[in-house]
């Protein structure tokens, strides 16, 4: 009797809000078990930036994401695939997802043209041509490993209008299939499409329909976080959320402010990503509830206290921010502390999120958040009204939840 193979993605809802769409669930992957809701730390090159996998590990951290555009330039599939994998290139034992190079179509537009065929890239490195077709994209992510694998996808600015968008649309679906069929390793790789059609919610829709036709094991919203309103911003994250199903992971590409990541959980998403916290620690910035410490600030220079208190990362548990104050943007090894807490921050946030979900607590811990991140300042109307389609709604008067009350836990 034969026995059945073991996809290469399984999730499991755990807990769902009893209010809002939020929920928290179990990905099993080849590499690794990923709690969602989740934030994946971006390693565009296979590392980040003055961080070892070790202390990515000391973390808890159970996925990464690398980009494919970039790890075909340097090192290139013919070192990835003597190494490997990527995986054993970098010695990183868990999980790890890759974009499929499109969002360079706008990140690198002025190096692009793109048809039907593909994207024909010019190199930044040598000023060589590189066609970035479905096809090829799909071949390097075959040897680069990943446990999740991105369609390659038309994508447009966000604030784009006109034709181009439902061209866009419509060749992201038409792309999908020529993606399916050059993958070589379904049974160890699991291939994601990418929702598309700027911020028309008719184009969002059909979208949405077209990819559920195909048999994948989850889903990525693409095409956001890119100088849209917020207002359209999260219109657009609620219209994908309601259509995507229940039963399969919910990826919303390239954000991770903090009040964001709270707001899209709410909406219903499971994975996010972005460079915000590691960017941001480069330029000697720490994130905080409230938001963040610019550490270059003279007001540091005799604070004897940890970036946070409740913070538990070696970099809270070590270093003062008067030391940090001192070193930060000059010496490199404040990118690294600053890194280890910033990525920290962000796994404990979606920690926190997953508790409340798990305690049917997550509107309560929305309204707690929202007090401690804004603070005297009004929560943007875009939030409240987001909250407000969901059923949770925020209080104006922040002198109604005394402060000895929050119970927002790190």
């Amino acid at each position: 009797m034969s026995s059945q193979k073991i996809p290469p993605l399984t999730y499991k809802i755990i807990a769902e809000c009893s209010v809002s769409k939020a929920r928290a669930g179990i990905m099993s992957l080849c590499h690794s078990d990923v709690e969602t809701p989740v934030f994946m730390p971006v390693g565009t090159t296979g590392t980040l930036k003055g961080v070892l996998p070790d202390q990515l590990i000391d973390l808890d951290c159970k996925i990464l994401l690398s980009n494919t555009y970039h790890l075909g330039l340097r090192p290139g599939i013919d070192i990835l695939e003597k190494a490997g994998g990527l995986h054993k290139f970098m010695a990183w034992p868990r999980a790890l997802l890759t974009d499929s190079g499109g969002f360079q179509m706008v990140s690198l537009l002025k190096l692009a043209e793109i048809d039907e065929n593909g994207v024909n890239f010019r190199s930044p490195f040598d000023n060589s041509e590189c066609m970035l077709t479905p096809e090829h994209s799909i071949q390097i992510q075959n040897v680069i490993g990943a446990d999740i694998i991105m369609q390659l996808d038309d994508v447009v600015k966000t604030t784009t209008t006109g034709p181009r968008v439902e061209e866009a649309m419509h060749r992201t679906i038409r792309w999908v299939d020529r993606c399916s069929e050059a993958h070589s390793r379904d049974e160890e790789q699991s291939l994601f499409p990418i929702v598309q059609g700027g911020l028309d919610p008719e184009l969002r829709k059909q979208c949405v329909a077209g990819l559920l036709e195909r048999r994948v094991r989850g889903y990525a919203v693409g095409g956001l976080s890119g100088g849209e309103s917020k207002d359209d911003f999260w219109r657009t994250v609620n219209i994908c959320t309601d259509l995507l199903p229940k039963d399969k992971p919910r990826y919303l590409m390239g954000v991770g402010f903090a009040a964001d990541l709270v707001v899209c959980v709410a909406l219903g998403i499971d994975m996010f990503d972005c460079v915000f916290p590691t960017r941001t620690a480069r330029f000697g910035c720490a994130l905080v509830i409230s938001g963040q410490l610019n550490l270059k600030q003279k007001k540091y220079a005799l604070d004897m206290r940890p970036i946070d208190e409740e913070c538990e990362c070696s970099t809270c548990k070590t270093y003062t921010r008067s030391y940090l104050h001192h070193i930060v943007t000059v010496e490199p090894v404040a990118c690294s502390l600053l890194t280890v807490h910033n990525i920290s921050f962000q796994l404990r946030l979606m920690g926190q999120m997953r508790s409340a979900i798990e305690k049917n607590e997550f509107p309560k811990f929305v309204q707690e958040f929202m007090i401690k991140h804004f603070g005297n300042d009004p929560i943007p109307k875009w939030i409240t009204e987001a909250m407000a389609s969901i059923n949770i709604q925020l209080l104006e008067d922040k002198d109604l939840m005394n402060e000895n009350d929050l119970t927002l836990r790190n």
